[in-house]
């Protein structure tokens, strides 16, 4: 992986400032709600609040792993705020949003790693707004069945889990995280009748090659809906990026994402797990 090399003109950020983007920002402030869009320094934050959308993040802002890749806080989490769940709904209630990305921390200090947590969450928001399409973008939960068994029981309508980077470079920016761990977590999805949807990161040394061997391995699994963006290191303390590609070689993947199978790809510089989320369903 290289040393630090200079942004590209094609990855201009649009920063917010609307009346919506305002109305978004006091609403998650308000209610002491953390999202991914400020802990992982999203890209698209100015767009996606300005459009009143945001990703819930639940579980509080601490993660019991440390990827290399990703900007939040790592170390020992406080307990499970038991008013969280029904502070995202009423939320996403005030927002009057029609579709909600709701993801998390690693818990992995919780006896059930959060995955009870999760399903509260859903419950609420459904019970609040009973109107909103909702997507979860989960942990592996080490792989446990049973636990990601509680989340689709509360019948989430897209469940997403991220492989994040292809599978020579998965051990040196994951965690804890396996890539075959993930990819068994997105075949049990699947076969739950459940839209099994995942996220990748490039330019981080990967090749084409294996970004279309990773596309083929998600496809055996059952994965229909596959985001592909480019990795922006958030701070120094992170793997720095090895290269920016060309907005060219992200309608590339696309191309071949489709022809290979998927029924969505989103693929271009910014896009982010949950970029323009609700047009998936």
């Amino acid at each position: 992986m290289a040393g630090h090399i200079r942004k590209p003109n094609w990855l201009k950020i649009r920063l917010g400032g609307n009346e919506t983007f305002t109305r978004t920002k006091q609403i998650v402030e308000s209610h002491c709600l953390h999202t991914i869009c400020t802990s992982g320094k999203c890209p698209n934050m100015g767009e996606c609040w300005s459009r009143g959308t945001a990703t819930f993040m639940i579980g509080g802002n601490i993660c019991t792993r440390s990827c290399r890749f990703c900007n939040t806080l790592t170390g020992r989490p406080l307990p499970l705020n038991p008013d969280e769940p029904t502070q995202v709904a009423r939320s996403i209630s005030l927002m009057q949003l029609r579709h909600v990305v709701v993801t998390s921390v690693d818990r992995d200090d919780l006896p059930d790693l959060g995955a009870g947590h999760w399903a509260q969450t859903i419950r609420a928001i459904r019970q609040l707004n009973p109107g909103t399409t909702i997507e979860v973008l989960i942990p592996d939960f080490q792989g446990n069945t049973a636990l990601i068994d509680q989340v689709i029981a509360q019948a989430p309508d897209i469940i997403s889990h991220n492989m994040e980077t292809v599978r020579r470079l998965s051990p040196q920016v994951r965690s804890a995280a396996k890539y075959e761990t993930s990819l068994a977590v997105l075949n049990h999805i699947a076969t739950r009748g459940v839209v099994a949807k995942s996220g990748i990161m490039v330019g981080l040394g990967e090749t084409t090659d294996e970004i279309y061997s990773l596309m083929d391995d998600l496809l055996q699994q059952g994965v229909s809906v596959l985001t592909i963006g480019q990795y922006l290191q958030p701070s120094r303390k992170n793997v720095p990026v090895s290269e920016y590609i060309h907005p060219a070689q992200f309608e590339q993947y696309k191309t071949i994402g489709l022809q290979k199978g998927f029924k969505v790809v989103e693929s271009s510089p910014l896009v982010r797990s949950s970029y323009h989320a609700e047009k998936h369903i």
